[in-house]
């Protein structure tokens, strides 16, 4: 009887490890694919980096053109804020309209959302934004 279960114990044995080394070769495979996407994906890492570090330096080199540029070319209207902006500076429409060098019927027109003004008259918008009541005042003094 010993013999019967020490070979039945060696085969168990066999199989076992027939089964672990499928097993643990198939987890080598599957471990080796893996570390291959994963070396791809540190290399794409490494491009987009890099891409990204010349991306900022032509940024930051580029920025202070991009934002002269953008500061004279675009500037926003609303005809909200033209209004608010009037009555900031306690002027009447037709004061308002010399300064910008339009007419009043415009500047109604333009508060009232009837027309937009164009390009050049928006620009001369924006530099009257930046006065005060007193600057207003004096300018409107010299046109007089």
């Amino acid at each position: 009887m010993p013999n019967v279960t020490a070979t039945l114990k060696s085969e168990i044995v066999k199989l076992a490890h027939k089964e672990f080394s499928t097993q643990v070769r198939e987890m080598k495979k599957v471990s080796a694919l893996n570390r291959r996407d994963i070396a791809v994906l540190k290399q794409m890492i490494t491009k987009l980096q890099q891409q990204v570090g010349r991306g900022n330096r032509t940024i930051i080199e580029n920025a202070s053109t991009y934002s002269a540029r953008e500061a004279t070319t675009r500037v926003r209207f609303t005809a909200q804020g033209l209004c608010s902006e009037r009555k900031r500076l306690g002027l009447s429409v037709d004061d308002y309209a010399k300064l910008v060098g339009v007419s009043g019927q415009s500047i109604y027109n333009w508060e009232g959302e009837v027309t937009r003004p164009r390009k050049n008259h928006v620009r001369r918008i924006a530099a009257v934004r930046g006065i005060g009541k007193k600057e207003a005042r004096n300018r409107l003094a010299k046109l007089h």
